[in-house]
């Protein structure tokens, strides 16, 4: 019986956060903190999954052809990733026992879940008998797991996390259809991930910040129907400041100001002799506007980054919808340190290189 072990990294989001499901574009990097699946098909139509990390499973039947697995509630993406496979025309006629196993830090902000989902969608197409198949392409991997934990329970992601750990290295990623994936130079050094331990409410955060943009574009383009997120300049956003509420307008400069650093962070990553400083430099004023516009950010957050710029580091931002979980620094030089005042200052810490995308270990 063939045995199978599918791997997916965590991601952080250099540039550009909240700005995927407004169709703008992000700077990514995928970690070397990875989720793995390890398994084999069954003869039997039983799929049983082992959590161990979370001390939990999962079993259920595969459904026959045609028929489809019915979901426990939202989130029930073991099952949605089976669903939207097969969809694809996928044909997988065995179940399958699996062992899942993580050493990304879970509802931080560095992309656990869409890592499993990539993996498990990459596990599936692997034991199925379409294994050649061009779905193996891992752009369209991406595409899958965006469709299961996504549009499929109607939630208000975006698709940055699920091309970042499909594809892995450092991606630009512009949202148009088709999504534009440029696949980057890896010039970078050593990170710094500090985990605060603090809970986040992914879903509530991602609501209230894009639902506050896409209303603001929707006041204005009453107004002026050539409104547009991708062309409008910072300079000119005042004038429309009367057609929208304050709460609205601060988000709505917030995307232009991100945008913008989104774009000119490209300009640093592609030039022949990388900055590091500029780079770090850059990241802090990202987070700047993450945290006094967007108001993601949060005191102890905030109190470790300090210290860790104090402590040598670059430059450094909040990683993922905020509200809690992950920061991140860029620590070219003396990652050891960093770590110590990240943990002295009630973090737990990883130092993190770039590292590829899904993959069969």
């Amino acid at each position: 019986m063939r045995k199978l072990k599918v791997s997916a990294p965590g991601r952080i989001c250099l540039f550009g956060e909240h700005q995927d499901y407004l169709k703008l574009p992000v700077i990514t990097a995928a970690i070397n903190l990875r989720v793995t699946l390890s398994g084999h098909p069954r003869n039997d139509r039983v799929i049983h999954l082992n959590l161990p990390d979370i001390g939990s499973a999962e079993k259920f039947g595969l459904p026959e052809e045609g028929a489809e697995a019915t979901y426990a509630g939202e989130r029930d993406t073991f099952k949605s990733v089976l669903n939207v496979v097969r969809r694809a025309g996928i044909k997988i006629e065995n179940g399958c026992e699996c062992t899942v196993r993580g050493k990304i830090p879970i509802n931080s902000g560095t992309s656990s879940s869409s890592a499993l989902n990539v993996a498990w969608v990459k596990f599936l197409i692997e034991v199925s008998r379409d294994s050649n198949s061009t779905v193996q392409d891992p752009e369209k991997i991406a595409r899958l797991a965006y469709l299961a934990e996504v549009e499929e329970f109607g939630g208000p992601g975006g698709m940055m996390d699920q091309y970042a750990t499909a594809v892995g290295g450092v991606l630009y990623i512009d949202f148009v259809e088709p999504v534009k994936v440029v696949k980057m130079k890896n010039q970078l050094g050593t990170f710094v991930l500090g985990d605060s331990g603090e809970p986040k409410d992914t879903k509530l955060i991602l609501s209230r910040s894009r639902d506050g943009v896409l209303s603001a574009v929707e006041a204005i383009k009453k107004e002026d129907r050539e409104f547009n997120l991708k062309t409008v300049s910072y300079v000119s956003l005042q004038m429309y400041s009367q057609f929208v509420t304050n709460s609205q307008f601060e988000l709505l400069t917030s995307a232009i100001l991100n945008r913008d650093m989104t774009l000119t962070a490209f300009n640093i990553l592609n030039k022949a002799r990388f900055d590091h400083r500029e780079f770090g430099k850059l990241l802090t004023e990202h987070q700047q506007v993450l945290d006094k516009k967007l108001k993601v950010s949060t005191p102890k957050i905030n109190h470790m980054l300090k210290n860790a710029i104090a402590a040598g580091a670059v430059g450094g931002k909040i990683n993922g919808s905020g509200g809690g979980g992950c920061m991140f620094v860029y620590a070219p030089e003396n990652p050891d340190e960093i770590v110590k005042v990240i943990e002295k200052a009630g973090g737990k810490a990883y130092i993190v290189i770039v590292d590829g995308g899904v993959r069969i270990e």
